[in-house]
């Protein structure tokens, strides 16, 4: 592989398909060689040339963070470091140490308050109801309700975290990302495991929106520094992961055009002066034909190559702005192209609509198809058996689904 010795070294934080899209994105932009940081050594990252991978286990603390980038900065003091936070312990991160880091250190201009406050569900429904951007019917729980669960919806319900940073700093053993319940028993057990493992916040309670996971949708973008949003990339998802930890996790995508909905993301994000990547997830709703937004990361989100297979890098927009010092046009992406990170055969099987299957079908046999991890020119003999293995491994999660 060629690799161009250039002014600044993109350093990424997390060891997930997320950081590797952003390895892979920086390398096909400037053909620049990543240092990713995670906790563990596993995942995309292993055995890479396009990105040299560490595992710290206590890298998500702020004190081995921030001596972390540090070290980076120092021991390449000729050469600007580009910090990438790619998960939301590490987005909190490095808003709130900024003032902290080395003077080769850039980072992007993310308030550390207004993270807190968007990335806390409770606090973004609120958001939310100022602006007119529909969510599902929701009833916030608290640890002091006890069994007075009094929150009217028909079961089966959704139960989740207000809070997701605190709830994954808290393991145990039936653990899921998002819960759906199907009676107060299994309600109040589950309430139980939380707070008996340690989480400390407010749980979120909402009425299940009917529609498979064709309904649902992602919507990935950028804020420059002024708050202007430069970036929409809206997803249709196709489908989901469906075990415990990757519940909602995307596995198939196919890039879609809604403008109407787009330009009320950027009134409200704009509005708020944000600044960064940003991912939403949203979900049609087809009994009052509304879109019902779940959450917004503030950061790209794990299948971000969705936007940047489809020809709009997400590299060459942080370092357009904090390392060349060019300015943004606004772009609503319009390209489109089959993403998924699952066997293209168990795409064809599992999603089951005509509409899409034919869709699919059509991008194939034109060859727009990416997987953020098949990546022919990072393919080794190790890394091609983990890919292999990985791949394969589709087959039976699916069917234990």
């Amino acid at each position: 592989m060629t690799f161009k010795e250039n002014q600044f070294i993109p350093l990424l934080f997390a060891g997930d398909i997320n950081s590797y899209s952003m390895a892979r994105a920086f390398y096909d932009a400037y053909k620049l060689k990543s240092i990713v940081y995670g906790k563990i050594y596993t995942g995309p990252n292993c055995n890479s040339k396009i990105s040299d991978y560490k595992a710290i286990e206590d890298i998500e603390k702020e004190e081995v963070f921030l001596s972390t980038v540090n070290k980076v900065a120092n021991e390449n003091s000729g050469r600007r470091i580009l910090v990438i936070p790619c998960g939301d312990s590490y987005v909190s991160l490095v808003a709130k140490l900024r003032g902290k880091f080395e003077k080769n250190v850039v980072t992007i201009d993310t308030d550390y308050k207004q993270i807190q406050e968007l990335t806390i569900k409770e606090n973004f429904y609120n958001l939310c109801k100022k602006y007119n951007l529909d969510y599902p019917k929701t009833f916030v729980y608290s640890k002091e309700m006890g069994e007075k669960v009094e929150h009217g919806f028909s079961y089966p319900i959704i139960l989740k975290p207000s809070d997701g940073i605190k709830y994954w700093e808290h393991p145990f053993d039936t653990q899921k990302k998002v819960y759906k319940v199907h009676s107060k028993e299994q309600l109040l057990t589950t309430i139980k495991d939380i707070y008996s493992a340690g989480y400390p916040d407010k749980l979120i309670i909402q009425e299940m929106i009917p529609g498979d996971d064709t309904y649902m949708y992602v919507l990935t973008g950028y804020s420059d520094r002024k708050g202007k949003v430069k970036l929409l990339s809206l997803g249709n998802v196709l489908m989901e992961e469906h075990t415990p930890h990757g519940l909602g996790n995307h596995s198939v995508i196919i890039n879609e055009v809604n403008k109407e909905l787009s330009n009320r993301v950027k009134k409200f994000l704009e509005d708020i002066k944000y600044v960064g990547f940003f991912n939403f997830d949203i979900k049609y709703d087809s009994r009052d034909e509304k879109y019902k937004f779940f959450e917004i990361n503030t950061r790209q989100g794990r299948s971000n190559y969705y936007v940047t297979g489809a020809g709009y890098n997400l590299a060459e927009y942080v370092v357009k702005e904090y390392i060349d010092n060019r300015d943004l046009e606004f772009t609503l992406a319009t390209n489109k192209k089959l993403w998924l990170v699952i066997p293209i055969i168990l795409a064809l099987i599992f999603v089951r609509s005509n509409k899409y299957r034919k869709e699919m079908i059509s991008l194939i046999l034109k060859g727009d198809v990416i997987n953020p991890v098949f990546n022919i020119r990072d393919m080794g003999f190790i890394r091609f058996l983990r890919f292999f293995k990985t791949h394969v491994s589709h087959f039976r999660k699916m069917r234990l689904e």
